[in-house]
């Protein structure tokens, strides 16, 4: 959908370039095991194993691949900022699978900046939300709760009104930049 981009440096070298379609399914699939090994020997698909246990992860074809820009992203302006703990994350995610709630609206009303999980297109729909900051503004930026796929951690949150926002990890170098929903507001 072009509407996430992660970024992240990672210490092991890789012998081969490859496609990843599903990340988040190849992260969870590294984390069946404890300390995975990966061998690359086959042209078509990489194998992890530990001990008596294997999976094979079939690389994804690089014309279904979309690359990021060759430039560094940066937001147009940085309109509210704000810390996100993981544990406030996982609440939140936690209570839109529980409730079954479709988005996530960072807002800003009676001087908190919050984090509010909910069915927009239903005033009568349950929700959960948590303070995460202090503002004098008024807004509404929203997400699709299908689009935070995160990794757990604790982050630095931009949001720009252009409707986008970068999720800066603060223990390792992972960056996601993820679209708003167009009917965001600001003001």
């Amino acid at each position: 959908m072009k509407n996430i981009l992660a970024e992240a440096t990672i210490e092991e070298e890789l012998p081969k370039n490859f496609g990843i379609y599903d990340l988040n399914q190849f992260l969870n699939g590294l984390n069946l095991h404890q300390n995975a090994e990966l061998d690359f020997q086959n042209d078509g698909y990489v194998v992890i194993k530990e001990g008596k246990s294997r999976s094979k992860y079939f690389f994804a074809d690089p014309n279904v691949i979309i690359t990021p820009p060759d430039k560094e992203i940066s937001l147009p302006s940085e309109d509210v900022c704000f810390l996100l703990d993981t544990k406030e994350l996982d609440k939140l995610l936690k209570a839109a699978a529980v409730y079954q709630l479709p988005d996530l609206s960072v807002v800003g009303e009676a001087g908190v900046v919050k984090l509010v999980v909910r069915d927009k297109k239903n005033d009568t729909s349950n929700d959960f939300s948590v303070v995460v900051g202090e503002t004098d503004e008024t807004f509404s930026f929203n997400f699709k709760v299908e689009n935070i796929k995160i990794l757990p951690g604790n982050y630095e949150v931009v949001i720009s009104r252009k409707l986008l926002s970068r999720f800066k990890n603060t223990s390792f170098d992972v960056t996601y930049h993820i679209a708003l929903e167009p009917d965001s507001t600001f003001g």
